[in-house]
């Protein structure tokens, strides 16, 4: 009887186990269905699913992808085509963080209860419309391509956080594949939004956090002099500049860069307080783009010595920067210590509504960086590093507050970054590009950098 009565018990407890586990995988495979159904094991959908998929649009209504007759079609220029690749996508999933792998199910009408199974005419297939502009990512691609620059362009509007200018080089056109063969390095990361998805040393543009660590906690250090000679042995090892700057300020070092000032700050402040100032600042912290996560941006001296700490604090040693964050920093000081969170999916129309973004997700405050008057003073730092050193010319007709760097890769290379955003009440435009193996940030990234600001002033003053 006791036997029965443990094997009734026994019965119990599996069955109860198995409809536990039942549920669990239904929810699960509702849930996650249209996640599943993306994954590369599950071509079928990617093959056929794109040959009835909706439509992609620009911030302005231009056409960016479209079925018709069984066929993905794009956009009639090649330079939005391969500027907008990253965003848009094309006809594989190799670009996973692309709209056209992102919302693929959502595009195609994938039900997850019948697949793809239902009729054409019956599939509620979704249409989106980015906040992209189609001629400012052409122009900015341009300008990239022309000179086999490889890197990325971000250009967003640090009010209501939408993401006017994106681009990743290298690219290609969606109607011809770049086939890559075995040893040719021309396009590594081709698959890879380097906005998104890359990481970067950021060179002197860290400057911007070191200065903020000193300003809010060092008294008078915006004041404090120092005499640069070119170079000085911190911790051991040289630490040097391009060239002697003489007896400098904080404001004054920002513009010239100098690399002895920021370094003998990093190490008065200690790696406590470096460490909490990028953490503050976003480094070393998880973000998203709708349903695209962004690389986190490093920086850890945890076992740096006096000469790495002194290194960190201009942007070397082991910090990493992302180009999408960079642009949040530059949209914290622009915004008084806080950022805007950017976003790209600007709407998605369809009968049953997928990832809808709703207006409370749009122009969302992230978590504040810095003091008010903290984002005021580097406001005013960066204003005079373009005003009196950079020269205006270098932004055209806009105003431009802005930081660039030059930061040595482990390969002996350079690459060359600017970040900063744009004065003028009419245009609230914040951005970063870097470019690989550039060099100087201000001959490099810059150059871009007034492409993809000018034609992204036209995309939101709509002159």
């Amino acid at each position: 009887m006791k036997k029965i009565l443990n094997r009734s018990i026994l019965t119990w407890v599996l069955a109860i186990v198995f409809f536990i586990g039942l549920g669990y995988f239904t929810v699960r495979l509702i849930i996650h269905s249209n996640e599943w159904a993306q994954k590369p094991m599950n071509a079928h959908i990617s093959v056929t699913g794109l040959a009835q998929a909706g439509d992609i649009y620009d911030r302005n209504g231009n056409l960016l992808a479209a079925s018709e007759d069984g066929n993905r079609y794009y956009n009639d220029d090649p330079s939005v085509r391969a500027g907008m690749l990253h965003t848009v996508g094309d006809d594989s999933t190799n670009i996973p963080t692309a709209v056209q792998s992102v919302y693929r199910t959502g595009l195609t009408g994938y039900n997850f209860i019948l697949g793809l199974g239902l009729p054409n005419s019956f599939r509620s297939s979704s249409d989106i419309t980015l906040t992209l502009d189609a001629d400012a990512c052409a122009a900015t691609y341009n300008a990239m391509a022309s000179n086999n620059y490889k890197g990325a362009a971000i250009v967003y509007n640090y009010e209501t956080g939408e993401v006017i200018c994106s681009v990743s080089t290298p690219s290609y056109d969606p109607y011809s594949p770049v086939e890559i063969k075995d040893g040719d390095s021309t396009y590594d990361g081709l698959y890879i939004d380097n906005v998104l998805s890359s990481t970067y040393p950021p060179g002197s543009t860290f400057k911007l956090v070191t200065a903020a660590a000193a300003i809010e906690n060092i008294e008078g250090s915006e004041d404090r002099l120092l005499y640069c000679e070119g170079s000085k042995i911190i911790g051991g090892e040289y630490v040097t500049c391009v060239e002697p700057h003489g007896e400098i300020n904080m404001k004054e070092a920002l513009a010239v860069s100098c690399n002895i000032y920021f370094a003998e700050l990093a190490v008065e402040l200690g790696p406590d307080t470096m460490t909490e100032y990028a953490d503050k600042f976003g480094f070393n912290h998880a973000y998203k783009v709708d349903d695209n996560d962004v690389k986190k941006s490093r920086y850890d001296v945890s076992e740096a010595d006096t000469a790495g700490l002194a290194w960190s604090g201009v942007g070397q040693y082991t910090d990493m920067a992302n180009p999408l964050h960079m642009a949040m920093i530059c949209s914290a000081i622009a915004n008084g210590g806080t950022p805007v969170e950017p976003y790209m999916i600007d709407n998605v129309s369809s009968f049953f509504n997928f990832k809808n973004i709703t207006a409370g997700s749009k122009g969302k405050s992230g978590t504040r960086m810095i003091k008010s008057s903290t984002a005021n003073k580097l406001s005013e730092m960066m204003r005079f590093t373009v005003s009196d050193h950079y020269g205006d010319y270098m932004f055209g007709d806009l105003h431009v507050a802005a930081k660039t760097g030059t930061a040595e890769v482990p390969d002996g290379a350079e690459d060359g970054w600017v970040v900063g955003y744009v004065t003028d009440e009419d245009c609230p435009l914040a951005f970063a590009v870097c470019i690989e193996h550039g060099g100087f940030g201000y001959s490099s990234a810059g150059p871009v950098a007034k492409v993809a600001l000018e034609n992204s002033a036209i995309a939101v003053r709509g002159y």
